[in-house]
């Protein structure tokens, strides 16, 4: 059979053009068509899609500017990693199959794209900078459109200098119409994530003319509106929200320009201040704004709030909070009150309430939201201390009561907190509580400790407290706490389903419940300081919260006069304070400028009261902290050689060492030397002198990490002497042939150990010079202290030094006529005494061990 050339021949010609090396026009065509049609093609929807998926994903917060573009997200970028590999699979079929398109290069720039949306940095970079490549690209226009790319890559990679490098570079190119209109909107990003809002005015503004409808003009007339209003240029604000509105963008977008525009009209005269609130109550009482009637009465506090309208900003705030569904209002709304309440009407505790709820609400992605989570925690501090002197003191005053009068109070308390019934339209409303209601309304005043106002009686707000934990159980700080199983009883929650007949389920009889007032009077007592030690320690928390109070206020609220009214109430109710010479100083400085005299008077004191302390001495020595600096320095130096003498066991070198920096002056690196002395105590000498040597450590630099250490070490070394204790059995060694101490115990009242020190070294100096004994004082406990005469070398000694002591007594000026005990210890047993603290049992051992050698 005969086949005809004209048949044969463009099948042929057809074949040659599939070639991938061929360059006829014939095989341009076909490749041009193939790779435009199969592989570009499949590979731009695939982008699309993904894009579209970002759009969805992202939600405007039009309490702030919108974003140009929508944020990426590489939580969210896991979800269309399939569809990004499809486009850089069929993208990559175009460029290897199809060499010689004309579609190669936005193949590239397609893979380009994928890559910068899956957060491959590095890819997507080298992509646009390859097609930016004039040997592989020859169309110009193209090499511009992948520039612009690469700078939104290098925005989103915060790679800000190299996408400031693109910009110098683009800015003399001859770029088209719709390439300089994105060229002008990425500046204008890359302007908006570096938060220079007068940039990026400037690059929208150029881009304005270049807008055509696709780009939907209306979105970025009101971004710039919104840049205008924050710039503090309401008038062209105004302009661009009504620009905005002439192009009918969507509903949202219209909705905010027309409620914006409201907010930034000139307000010059009443009646426009009228006009403007006329516009307000147009917008809520149209039905097609119901879902953004919070936001309108956002709007409406932050208008009232220029005006300076101060409660009817606050009342509007509060409505917008309990009308809202928008998660993202309610935060801006908490924020809006807690600034007024902190930085207009100083009201900290009100400002802390709202600041919580501000932080939990509002995003963690604005740019401000790391000082607001700042002042969010320097609030809560601050609410911390308050309620800590407020309970505190509530329970001392309590404490004080008679039993029965503290019955009626709790019973009142519990009738107070009772929910009161009413309708379901009320019930609606209590599910989104105001925060005032549960606030005191003036806090810096002091709440009164007597009459009607529940929330001026600390008492009964500690009681509230109790009760609401026994109703509710504790749970989180969160919105709808009381929805689902939260609204049933702790005690009830437990309760297992009952399932089977009547007559079974009548078997089961409830459990009585106990009467709440009495379940609250119970609680409360459990919390009442009735012994001493209890109030001391609840004294020590005011304490402790008034010097904190006092750092807050000056330091980090700026107030000086509450810092002053803390630091002076805490000297008037605490004069023997650990932080007296911090807060004199505190108030010195407060006082320098101010009132000078004053401030003289409290430096006087200071210098008076406690020389050696590092703000007397900054006082006295200007340049004492930089003279410190070099001794720490010195000190630095002689440790390090100390410890290495420590390491190799040498502990009478590295003590000897560590004493001569002890003898420089007192630095912050002080507590390290004596903490490396006090080890070397443990490992030469008894467990008491290691266990004082300790105390001493954490008395004389308590707030030190070396004090924090030393309680570690003290709990347990106490502990491995309870252990030892226990299984050994407690009793005194009968061993006596060996050293003595001669000890003197008396009351800590007496205050007599000066005088005993100074009696007890001047009779070794008269009868026993021979021996070289040391004289010293110790802390026994609380009630005790005694003065401590080492080391008599053997029994016989000791005894010697007993009956002369009690012959000579009355001769010994200082310790004549006064109440103290008197008697002499092994080192062993002293060691048993010392920690069990148990006085009469040592005198007993004492009368009967040495009973026929004493006088």
């Amino acid at each position: 059979m005969k086949i005809r050339l004209s048949y044969f021949l463009p099948a042929l010609l057809l074949l040659a053009a599939c070639s991938s090396e061929s360059n006829t026009w014939i095989s341009r065509a076909f490749h041009n068509t193939t790779a435009h049609y199969n592989g570009y093609y499949y590979a731009l929807e695939e982008v699309t899609k993904v894009e579209q998926a970002i759009q969805r994903n992202h939600r405007d917060d039009y309490n702030q500017i919108l974003w140009l573009f929508p944020r990426l997200d590489s939580t969210f970028a896991k979800s269309y990693d399939k569809s990004i590999q499809e486009a850089v699979k069929m993208a990559s079929i175009a460029i290897q199959r199809h060499p010689n398109s004309k579609w190669v290069d936005d193949a590239y720039i397609l893979v380009g794209k994928a890559r910068l949306y899956s957060f491959d940095w590095g890819n997507a970079i080298q992509t646009f900078k390859y097609v930016n490549n004039p040997k592989v690209t020859k169309d110009i226009h193209t090499r511009h459109r992948a520039l612009i790319y690469l700078i939104r890559t290098f925005t989103e990679h915060k790679e800000y200098n190299n996408a400031e490098a693109v910009f110098d570079y683009l800015q003399k190119e001859p770029l088209n119409r719709v390439n300089k209109k994105n060229f002008l909107l990425e500046k204008a990003y890359y302007y908006q994530v570096r938060n220079d809002l007068d940039k990026m005015i400037r690059s929208l503004s150029e881009a304005v003319p270049l807008l055509t409808k696709k780009d939907k003009p209306g979105r970025i007339y009101f971004i710039i509106g919104q840049v205008y209003q924050t710039l503090g240029f309401e008038a062209e604000a105004y302009n661009y929200y009504r620009e905005c509105i002439s192009t009918n963008p969507e509903y949202e977008v219209d909705f905010y320009a027309r409620l914006y525009m409201a907010q930034v009209a000139e307000i010059s005269k009443a009646r426009n201040v009228a006009n403007a609130r006329k516009s307000f109550r147009k917008l809520l009482k149209d039905s097609k704004n119901k879902e953004f009637r919070d936001k309108i009465y956002y709007e409406i506090g932050v208008f009232e709030e220029k005006q300076n309208n101060i409660t009817e900003a606050i009342t509007s705030y509060n409505q917008a909070i309990r009308l809202g569904n928008n998660k993202l209002v309610d935060g801006e709304a908490y924020l809006r009150l807690g600034e007024l309440y902190y930085d207009t009407l100083k009201k900290y505790e009100l400002a802390q309430a709202y600041y919580d709820s501000a932080v939990s609400s509002i995003s963690a992605q604005r740019p401000d939201y790391g000082s607001i989570k700042q002042r969010q925690e320097v609030l809560s501090e601050f609410v911390t201390h308050l309620k800590t002197i407020s309970w505190q003191d509530s329970l001392l005053l309590l404490s004080g009561m008679d039993t029965s009068a503290i019955r009626l109070l709790v019973k009142q308390a519990v009738e107070i907190t009772k929910p009161v019934e009413t309708g379901k339209s009320k019930k609606r409303k209590r599910e989104r509580t105001d925060i005032t209601q549960n606030l005191p309304a003036n806090e810096n005043s002091g709440p009164p400790q007597t009459g009607d106002w529940y929330f001026g009686n600390p008492s009964a707000v500690g009681l509230g407290q109790i009760e609401f934990v026994r109703i509710w159980g504790k749970i989180p700080l969160e919105d709808n706490w009381r929805r689902s199983e939260r609204a049933i009883p702790p005690s009830e929650r437990l309760n297992p389903v009952v399932t089977g007949n009547v007559a079974d389920t009548e078997k089961i009889k409830p459990e009585s419940k106990q009467n709440p007032a009495e379940e609250a009077y119970q609680a409360l007592l459990k919390q009442l300081p009735f012994t001493n030690e209890q109030k001391k320690e609840s004294l020590s928390k005011i304490e402790e919260a008034y010097f904190a109070l006092g750092n807050i206020y000056y330091f980090r609220l700026n107030e000086k006069n509450n810092a002053i009214v803390s630091f002076e109430k805490l000297l008037e109710r605490f004069p023997q304070t650990l932080h007296k010479p911090e807060a004199l100083y505190q108030l010195y400085l407060i006082h320098k400028d101010t009132d000078p005299k004053r401030a003289e008077t409290f430096a006087s004191s200071l210098i008076a009261e406690y020389p050696e302390s590092a703000f007397a001495r900054i006082l006295v020595n200007p340049d004492y902290l930089l003279e410190s600096s070099l001794t720490a320095d010195k000190q630095k130096a002689i440790y390090k050689e100390a410890y290495e003498h420590f390491l190799a066991g040498n502990y009478a070198a590295s003590t000897e060492l560590l004493n001569q920096a002890l003898n420089l002056e007192t630095t912050p690196f002080t507590p390290q030397v004596v903490l490396l002395r006090t080890l070397i105590t443990g490992k030469t000498e008894s467990l008491s002198v290691y266990q004082f040597q300790l105390e001493e450590l954490i008395k004389g630099y308590p707030d030190t990490e070396q004090a924090a250490y030393a309680k570690t070490l003290l709990s347990a070394s106490r502990e491995f002497q309870t252990k030892n204790e226990k299984a050994k059995g407690i009793e005194y060694n009968r061993s006596f042939e060996q050293p003595h101490y001669f000890i003197i115990v008396f009351t800590t009242t007496e205050k007599i150990e000066a005088a005993a020190v100074e009696a007890l070294s001047a009779f070794n100096a008269l009868y026993f010079n021979d021996l070289n004994l040391k004289v010293s004082n110790l802390i026994l406990n609380e009630e005790y202290t005694l003065t401590m005469v080492s080391d008599l070398p053997r029994i016989s000694s000791a005894l010697e030094y007993y009956k002369t002591f009690t012959e000579k007594l009355q001769s010994l000026t200082g310790l004549k006529n006064r109440k103290f005990n008197s008697f002499v210890i092994t080192k062993d047993n002293f060691n048993i005494f010392y920690r069990t603290k148990g006085l009469d049992e040592y005198l007993r051992f004492f009368e009967k061990n040495y009973r026929t050698e004493n006088p």
